[in-house]
């Protein structure tokens, strides 16, 4: 696509992606992270040619004006959108395919000084959540979800979901690599939360297991722990 067709295409996607958008002077003033891209596209277009100095000017006051900073030397597809974009970064070898979503904070970002490639690479119809830290030469396949604040510091596999702090994978087996839906990032596993359910319940078979085979009784010792807990619902409670 020549740079112009890149531009026009950018300029539809908040039509396509923020049901927020009421009329097109509301894209010239509210949508920071639209303009960002669009300044990278030009600055990019420089420093390929040659022009890297020109293209940094570009990208400085691309910083100051939207709040995002967008390397010129840095790869990015089509129908990228950058939701928001206040406090986002984009790394010097960062390579991103198309149509990736992008929320505020995120950084894709670098964790060695050598030179070469040191900047993640985003693949297709992936969604990167608010605040993300995606670091180091690592790929982000195709369909994935990274969930907001989620520190990210090795490969995720395609149609794979990504939380936490450092981020777990939870590979989404009724998905293939070819389904995207892009859109139901709010819809992430809570890790921990099954983790704890998983305890209770292997806790109430091991009481049962000792209720029933070894005659040992603990619902003594459970009234005293319920008690425990009530006592601190209602102190959480108080402080609200």
């Amino acid at each position: 696509m020549t740079l112009w067709s890149s531009i026009k295409e950018d300029f539809s996607l908040p039509k396509k992606n923020d049901p927020a958008l009421q009329s097109q002077l509301e894209l010239i003033f509210n949508y920071p992270g639209v303009w960002a891209i669009i300044n990278y596209r030009v600055a990019n277009s420089l420093y390929r040619k040659g022009f890297k100095r020109v293209a940094r000017f570009i990208s400085g006051i691309s910083q100051l004006l939207t709040n995002t900073d967008i390397h010129p030397a840095a790869t990015i597809g089509r129908r990228v959108f950058i939701d928001h974009g206040f406090g986002v970064v984009i790394g010097e070898t960062t390579i991103i395919g198309d149509d990736v979503l992008i929320y505020q904070g995120v950084t894709l970002g670098g964790v060695s000084l050598s030179q070469g490639k040191r900047h993640p690479t985003i693949e297709n119809n992936t969604v990167i959540g608010s605040g993300a830290k995606v670091l180091g030469n690592i790929i982000i396949g195709e369909n994935c979800k990274i969930g907001a604040n989620s520190v990210v510091v090795k490969d995720v596999p395609c149609s794979s979901t990504a939380v936490g702090i450092p981020a777990r994978i939870i590979k989404r087996k009724d998905k293939d690599c070819t389904e995207s839906s892009l859109l139901d990032h709010n819809n992430l596993p809570d890790v921990s939360k099954e983790m704890f359910s998983y305890l209770l319940k292997r806790v109430a078979v091991l009481e049962h297991a000792l209720k029933k085979y070894d005659g040992i009784d603990v619902s003594s010792e459970d009234a005293e722990l319920e008690s425990i807990y009530e006592n601190f619902i209602d102190a959480m409670e108080s402080k609200e």
